[in-house]
């Protein structure tokens, strides 16, 4: 058996579905540094900038939709294609109801005016792309190219959550990372190939035991109804889940009555494709303040990720300047959660 907060009771009908490890273990506390290291396996250093995960998925496993862009980014938080090119990194959605902005061409100019506008500027700017094939012109350009593309395409209708019937919005809940979520599940349907979706506002250094309970309300509703709506749909069995954070908080209560930042022991949940529903790995002490029994790092995570995604991480790719990476680093996969 798998025990959950009694704050996640519709998460918990989905355990058949989904994994739990307890031990995950960091040494980042602080946001930047901890989400940094959580997506792209690497510690934030000065001299470089790491491909975010999603990137990495975005490069290696391609598009699965022509027209859509590989992966989006879903309320903000971390996220750069780093080395690679620009192609690879996420498309930005701050708000999940607005959908995509500055998609729509503008109704006052004719479509000959547009084209014909287009023309000019993609003349303008032969001589430059020719004369400097760098990597941020080529960003510009594809940018643009990609832009239009999706602009003329019926596949734009994925990020317009309004066209779902009132019970489905209602099922997710009406917060950001329900209907970030509800997006979520129109975009993986329309096979967009890695989408992040970011909750945020999960300090509780203050008053924890409330809002925790608050915090849970959102996260449980619209986890749930993405478990149920994906498996109802055909697609769970093909489509991985996992939910995580940072870092963990602190086993002791502080003066505040709150919480603070704890990296050392945390739990991260996977579910659907390739994942052995009901099973637990990893285990901390007694009071959850250390790892003592298989610990996990945030590369392992990942690792775990992209065996399930088929990309190997034992690969070698360089970045512009000749330096040698891994796509999650050293870590390794955990081979006891999956089927």
């Amino acid at each position: 058996d798998i025990m959950l907060s009694q704050y996640l009771p519709t998460i918990s009908q989905h355990m058949h579905n989904a994994a739990i490890v307890r031990s995950v273990t960091s040494n980042q506390g602080a946001h930047e540094q901890a989400g940094y290291l959580m997506h792209t396996s690497y510690q934030k250093r000065g001299t470089i900038s790491h491909p975010t995960f999603g990137s990495w998925v975005s490069k290696l496993k391609g598009k699965m939709n022509s027209t859509i862009p590989g992966f989006v980014k879903i309320g903000g938080g971390y996220g750069s294609a780093g080395f690679l090119e620009s192609q690879y990194g996420p498309v930005p959605i701050g708000n999940p109801k607005a959908g995509l902005a500055n998609s729509k061409k503008a109704d006052y100019i004719p479509p000959e005016r547009f084209n014909s506008r287009l023309s000019m500027s993609g003349i303008l700017n032969d001589n430059f792309t020719d004369k400097y094939p760098m990597k941020q012109v080529r960003a510009y350009t594809d940018l643009y190219k990609d832009a239009i593309r999706l602009m003329n395409s019926s596949d734009i209708k994925a990020f317009d959550i309004s066209a779902e019937p009132a019970h489905i919005h209602e099922m997710y809940g009406d917060s950001n990372f329900g209907q970030g979520c509800l997006l979520a599940r129109r975009l993986v349907e329309n096979k967009v190939r890695y989408v992040e979706v970011t909750r945020g506002g999960w300090d509780t250094h203050d008053d924890n035991f409330t809002r925790v309970e608050e915090n849970c309300v959102d996260i449980d509703k619209a986890i749930g109804a993405l478990l149920m709506d994906l498996e109802r749909r055909g697609m769970l069995s093909e489509t991985l889940v996992v939910l995580t954070s940072e870092f963990g908080r602190t086993p002791d209560i502080n003066p505040r009555n709150g919480r603070d930042h704890w990296p050392n022991a945390f739990s991260a949940m996977f579910a659907g494709a390739g994942i052995k529903g009901g099973a637990v790995y990893g285990s901390s002490d007694d009071h959850g303040k250390r790892v003592v029994e298989d610990p996990v790092k945030p590369e392992d995570l990942n690792a775990t990720i992209a065996r399930l995604l088929g990309i190997s991480t034992l690969d070698i790719h360089y970045s512009p300047s000749g330096r040698p990476f891994k796509v999650a680093h050293d870590g390794e996969p955990i081979m006891d959660i999956m089927s």
